[in-house]
């Protein structure tokens, strides 16, 4: 969890061209849009003509929730027809298996361990000075959700945010309310002799620390539950249940505004990240409860999208991509209800390191004419190959003072080239480096050593339900010491790790990958720590309000979302 990446490239607006910004994202979901015109952020031109760029990109979806990835009990036939038309592929992963990491590396190509900020907020030194607006990291135009999407934006749904810190701080407040109240009738009763300026000393700080923290987490829904077009807030608290069809319309309506384009689209959803919101139209149409009719409405939206490209005739001038942020989160649930997704044979979900369920992700890629249709690529590939690859596409280079760890996919979709640049890929939970994967090109190996796993709770059970999510370090993780190796192409599902005595080529394996983490850090540089205490604390001066803080309610949207939902 957390709030979103920003973006490390950005753009300025010419006195004779207009921007080409390179990809940012709000956290959990945003629609961000913008027009791509020739000369910009110092790119130079590289062809004459451009595609318009549709990136959308699921939240929490699972690799083996779509249909074209095996599974045939959810409906998803747009997202199949998309992969049917284009370019599937099948080891397609993300940085981390984390939405803020991930995306910070999808948004600049980088690891997010290079980046000085990752997450996105609002505001750093004055109430609506937009540091981290994505307006002002390279984005023409911006509508979505800024901060993050919890339970606490449903109403009648269990508190997702620090919900383990808030109970004990409910037991907290008790205690010191129930000792106020044990002094008060003693001191009536002249059973304690303190004087009353002491009972009230501590009555009034009791009050204080009650108002300190259920100032900010009794308010989630205000504070953090907003929908924003621009610098303007158009909901607060937005409503849920028209969140969805609102994303539609907005997507379209950018679609048929630039259909003389070139543009680009980023469609990040609310789907299908926890709380689930579904609407009616979905409710208990699938086969697997709220998760899958969520999934459904997602692939839904997907076509939606998909036909308003169709209907003005942008088809083929389009280079669209789909993909998720990372693997499903086994631990969601709520009783007995499975409330997150299925990562097919591959093992581990959101928030486990490296293990392959957490970082495999869909990843389907059509441009009619320009990639061969209903082609499968098994190559090793990365959410952080989007960042160079679209800078190609729209005509310029990637920034060449810092590292850029992505590569353009152009090459390879193709069928230019048979195999990818990538040979190393790091696996970070959080800012510790989890596992390495070796993509053995003359041997067409894939190792991958985990030199920290998780500790699932209970014991053997695949996932850490007793703690909600895996940690990334301390008492919940396992340090290995040979690291556990698997060769992922005999055995994908990471089931029996190899030692010496099963396979021959273990320390010479080990020993290149360990000169491969070593050359990898050697390009790090420091960087500010991104969740210190005061990074991640409310700061109420800086609450982004559509009123006069406190008060900040407003809906500016009225009836305005999608006719079809």
């Amino acid at each position: 969890m957390g709030v979103d990446q920003q973006c490390s490239a950005t753009c300025t607006k010419g006195s004779h061209s207009k921007t080409f910004p390179l990809s940012r994202r709000s956290y959990l979901t945003a629609l961000l849009a913008l027009c791509i015109f020739p000369k910009t952020c110092g790119m130079s031109v590289a062809v004459d003509s451009k595609p318009n760029i549709l990136l959308i990109m699921a939240d929490d979806l699972g690799i083996g929730d779509i249909g074209c990835y095996g599974n045939n009990t959810i409906r998803t036939p747009n997202i199949d027809q998309l992969a049917k038309e284009g370019v599937k592929l099948t080891q397609h992963i993300a940085a981390a298996p984390l939405c803020t990491p991930s995306r910070a590396a999808f948004l600049t190509g980088r690891y997010a361990i290079r980046s000085g900020k990752w997450h996105q907020g609002m505001n750093c030194e004055a109430l609506n000075d937009h540091c981290h607006h994505p307006s002002n990291h390279g984005f023409d135009y911006f509508y979505g959700m800024p901060f993050t999407l919890l339970n606490n934006c449903q109403k009648n749904k269990p508190p997702e945010l620090d919900a383990v810190l808030q109970a004990k701080l409910w037991l907290y407040t008790q205690i010191i309310a129930l000792a106020v109240l044990t002094v008060i009738i003693g001191k009536l009763t002249d059973l304690i002799s303190a004087s009353w300026k002491i009972v009230a000393f501590f009555a009034l700080a009791g009050s204080l620390f009650f108002t300190s923290w259920y100032s900010s987490y009794g308010f989630v829904q205000y504070w953090n539950c907003i929908l924003m077009r621009n610098y303007d807030i158009t909901e607060q608290p937005m409503k849920l249940e028209r969140t969805s069809a609102l994303m539609l319309k907005e997507a379209v309506s950018f679609i048929e505004r630039n259909k003389h384009g070139p543009f680009l689209l980023f469609v990040s959803f609310l789907h299908v990240h926890t709380p689930l919101f579904t609407t009616e139209k979905f409710l208990g149409k699938s086969r697997h409860g709220l998760y899958g009719d969520n999934v459904e409405e997602m692939d839904w939206l997907v076509g939606k999208i998909l036909d308003a490209i169709d209907k003005e005739d942008l088809k083929n001038n389009t280079f669209t991509y789909f993909a998720s942020d990372h693997g499903g989160q086994l631990e969601a649930q709520e009783g007995k209800t499975q409330l997150g997704g299925w990562n097919g044979i591959y093992k581990g979900g959101k928030g486990m390191g490296g293990w392959e369920g957490g970082i495999r992700v869909p990843g389907i890629l059509r441009w009619p004419g320009v990639f061969p249709a209903d082609t499968v690529i098994d190559e090793p590939t990365s959410l952080m190959d989007i960042y160079p690859t679209v800078a190609h596409l729209g005509g310029g280079i990637v920034p060449q003072d810092r590292v850029v760890d992505g590569r353009n996919l152009m090459p390879l979709l193709q069928g230019k080239v048979q195999q990818s640049e990538h040979e190393f890929m790091f696996h970070y939970c959080g800012s510790y480096l989890h596992a390495v994967r070796w993509h053995q090109k003359d041997s067409g190996a894939l190792w991958k050593a985990h030199y920290v796993t998780p500790i699932f709770h209970p014991e053997g059970a695949g996932a850490c339900y007793g703690r909600g999510i895996c940690p990334c370090f301390g008492e919940g993780v396992t340090h290995h010491d040979p690291p556990l190796l698997f060769d992922l192409s005999r055995d994908p599902s990471e089931a029996k790790p190899l030692s010496p005595g099963t396979e021959p080529l273990f320390d010479t394996v080990i020993s290149r990958i360990e000169r491969a983490v070593q050359e990898h850090r050697q390009t790090l540089t420091p960087v500010p720590q991104q969740l210190s205490l005061y990074n991640v604390m409310w700061k109420p001066w800086l609450q982004p309000c559509c009123g006069t803080f406190p008060f900040c309610w407003c809906d500016k949207e009225g009836d305005s979302a999608h006719p079809a939902l």
